[in-house]
C-alpha cells in the first residue's frame, strides 16, 4: 500500500459508538453489505488514505477481533455523542505519535477516496485547526456539513475533554470556536456520505453496491 506525504502523521478513525437506534440497536456497521460488512466496505475506503487505523466502539470489543485493528472506546458510560469517540481516538493518536487523526462514520460505506487529502488541502489554504467535510447540490446555495468527517489535530485533545466535561455535545458547537474550515466534495454522481441508518438505507445501499459490481 503506497501512503502519500499527507497522510503518514494522520491517523484513521472510524467512529461506531452511535446506538443505531432506528435499526433496532446492535451494530449497524457489521451489516452484510454485498460480499462484506459496512465495516469492511469503510475500512477498504480509509486504509489506502491513512497508516493505520483504530475503530472507536464500545462494549465488548471481542466482536471486532476478526478485523484486527485497535478498538478504542468511549471514555465514559454515558452516551455522549460523536465527539466522545473523536476524544478516543485523538488521545489513542497522541499516545502512538501521531499528529491528526481523521474521523469516517462507520455507517457510510461510499465516502471519498479523497477524503483525506481534499480535507488536509483545504486545511492547508486556512488559518482553522480542523477541517469538516461538505457537500452542496448544483444549483443550490445550501451547504451541508458532515461533521463526522473530519481531520483534526490531536494537540486540541484536552480543549475537546474540557469542553465535553462542561456539558458540550454537537460537532459543530466545538470546531466553531477552532474556526473549522468546510472541505466541499462533489455531489453530481451521488451522496458521497449517504448512511445507513435505517432498513431501507440498507437494502438502498445494497443497491448501490449491486450496481458496482454489474
Amino acid at each position: 500500500m503506497i501512503v502519500d506525504n499527507v497522510s503518514k502523521n494522520v491517523a484513521g478513525v472510524i467512529l461506531a459508538g452511535g446506538l443505531a437506534s432506528r435499526m433496532g440497536g446492535g451494530d449497524k456497521s457489521l451489516k452484510s453489505l454485498g460480499k462484506k460488512t459496512i465495516l469492511e466496505s469503510v475500512m477498504d475506503r480509509l486504509s489506502p488514505q491513512v497508516t493505520t487505523i483504530v475503530l472507536n466502539a464500545n462494549g465488548d470489543p471481542q466482536r471486532f477481533s476478526r478485523y484486527k485493528i485497535p478498538v478504542v472506546h468511549d471514555q465514559t458510560d454515558q452516551f455522549l455523542g460523536p465527539l466522545a469517540g473523536v476524544l478516543s481516538g485523538l488521545d489513542w493518536a497522541y499516545e502512538n505519535g501521531f499528529t491528526q487523526i481523521v474521523t469516517v462514520a462507520a455507517d457510510t460505506p461510499f465516502f471519498p477516496l479523497t477524503l483525506v487529502t481534499t480535507l488536509s488541502d483545504v486545511l492547508s489554504n486556512s488559518s482553522a485547526q480542523i477541517a469538516l467535510a461538505a457537500t452542496k447540490k448544483k444549483g443550490s446555495k445550501r451547504i451541508i456539513l458532515h461533521p463526522t468527517f473530519g481531520l483534526w489535530p490531536v494537540n486540541l485533545r484536552n480543549d475537546l475533554r474540557s469542553s465535553l466535561g462542561l456539558g458540550v455535545r454537537k460537532v459543530v458547537q466545538w470546531t466553531e470556536k477552532h474556526n473549522h474550515v468546510e472541505a466541499l466534495f462533489d455531489v453530481e454522481l451521488g451522496d458521497p456520505f449517504f448512511n445507513v441508518n435505517t432498513s431501507e438505507d440498507l437494502d438502498q445501499a445494497r443497491r448501490i453496491i449491486n450496481l458496482e459490481v454489474k
